[in-house]
């Protein structure tokens, strides 16, 4: 962490995509809706959708163009299962891919649950100065995720952090 630099409250909206989970159940999404506010960051929203490209490309859409929200957090849909699909809704979306986001995290996973990680699609990306992070479904996986998210968030983590590409 650099010392120079004070803390930045980010606006973060957070997507969970299933179609089983019930807010009462959603896991996943209250995890992430508590570390971001535990970490300093806003909340905007929280939304739930189908297990549906176009639910959820349009509800990330609708984010992304706001001015006011420069993180969204998406947790399901990343595996291999018949209906994941949203890795294919949210790219097509990306200005840019931050390709060492699901590297990295399938390394961090890979001492949690060994080979099976090789399923995960997790992924990050640029769109509209909006910084968009694509997770698996469990609660463990949105944890393991948040180790590296939550210091590419801080204006203060150095050498670099996404902070400055956001609007």
């Amino acid at each position: 962490m650099s010392s120079n630099k004070e803390f930045i409250a980010l606006n973060c909206a957070v997507l969970t995509v299933s179609d089983t989970r019930t807010r009462a159940t959603d896991t996943s999404g209250a995890a992430l809706e508590g570390l971001a506010r535990t970490a300093g960051h806003n909340v905007a929203e929280r939304a739930l959708v189908q297990d549906d490209i176009y639910q959820i490309r349009a509800e990330v859409s609708r984010w992304i163009a706001r001015a006011d929200i420069q993180v969204v957090l998406i947790t399901g849909g990343t595996g291999f299962a018949g209906r994941d699909s949203t890795v294919e809704a949210v790219t097509p979306l990306f200005d840019k891919t931050v390709v060492g986001f699901g590297e990295l995290f399938r390394q961090l996973s890979y001492q949690e649950i060994g080979s099976s990680t090789i399923q995960s699609r997790a992924t990050a990306g640029l769109a509209n100065k909006t910084l968009m992070f694509c997770l698996p479904g469990s609660t463990g996986a949105c944890n393991t995720a948040w180790q590296i998210i939550e210091e590419q968030l801080d204006a203060r983590h150095g050498p670099c952090n996404f902070v400055g590409q956001l609007r």
